[in-house]
């Protein structure tokens, strides 16, 4: 079955033009031109673009050791308010990644909600997925892209929980709505369906009606106290201008990494 699959593949690749360097390059290509039968499989396939063939030359800015500042912190406050200046979709989304105790790295993208000079903040349930892991191991490591501006900053370190004072400071600004679904979702935990989270936000909405919504005890921010930022921007020909930030007891020391 699986042959004529990919037989079939190759033929609607082949019939639509898709990517012909890359697979005769790859020995890939037979350079036959037989005729593709036309059914649904084959014309979706024939409308997807090569993932080979799909990318573009970084042009927009340069990054220099003489225009980053020496502060990373600084730095990275600099772009992220080009992005926002930019209006990059949600330019303070990071991709967070956790290890759990099998080794076993996970990744899900979660919202910058704090930065000063001792981290990266953001605020999740503690009994979730990240929660366990990070209790388990709390190294960890975020990433933010800024495509629009061909750039990105990764950020390694290792996580403590915030106080309480400023967890609860965070939470009693964030609209009622999400305040109620931190009571009502038991996150990374299986559900029966979409009807059970919306009767228990019926439920909670009843409990807390005319009141104050409290902070959910399992709930709160993890600070990233970061050890390494690496600055990258994208340039031409791929050759990406890197920054690395790491720090010791001394301070903040900065190398230029090859792309």
């Amino acid at each position: 079955m699986i042959a004529p699959l990919l037989q079939s593949f190759f033929k609607a690749v082949r019939r639509a033009g898709r990517c012909l360097p890359y697979r005769e390059r790859n020995g890939c290509y037979d350079g036959s031109d037989e005729p593709v039968e036309d059914t649904p499989y084959n014309r979706s396939i024939m409308t997807l673009p090569s993932l080979a063939d799909l990318r573009r030359d970084y042009k927009l800015a340069s990054l220099s050791e003489s225009d980053a500042d020496a502060d990373p912190f600084r730095q990275f406050q600099r772009w992220l308010e080009q992005a926002v200046t930019a209006q990059v979709v949600e330019p303070n989304a990071m991709t967070l990644a956790t290890v759990n105790d099998d080794d076993q790295p996970s990744a899900r993208v979660v919202l910058l909600k704090g930065l000063d000079d001792r981290g990266f903040v953001f605020y999740t349930n503690y009994a979730s997925q990240k929660g366990n892991e990070l209790a388990e191991n709390p190294k960890a490591a975020v990433c933010f892209y800024w495509g629009d501006l061909e750039r990105q900053v990764r950020v390694e370190g290792t996580t403590e929980r915030v106080t309480r004072e400023e967890s609860a400071d965070y939470f009693h600004v964030r609209p009622r709505k999400s305040q109620l679904a931190a009571w009502v979702s038991q996150q990374s935990s299986v559900i029966s369906g979409r009807d059970e989270l919306e009767q228990r936000m019926a439920f909670r909405e009843q409990e807390f009606a005319d009141k104050e919504v409290p902070l959910p005890p399992y709930w709160g921010g993890y600070r990233l106290i970061p050890s390494r930022i690496e600055f990258w921007q994208g340039r031409r020909s791929r050759l990406h201008d890197r920054l690395l930030y790491t720090r010791d007891e001394s301070g903040w020391t900065r190398v230029r990494l090859a792309p």
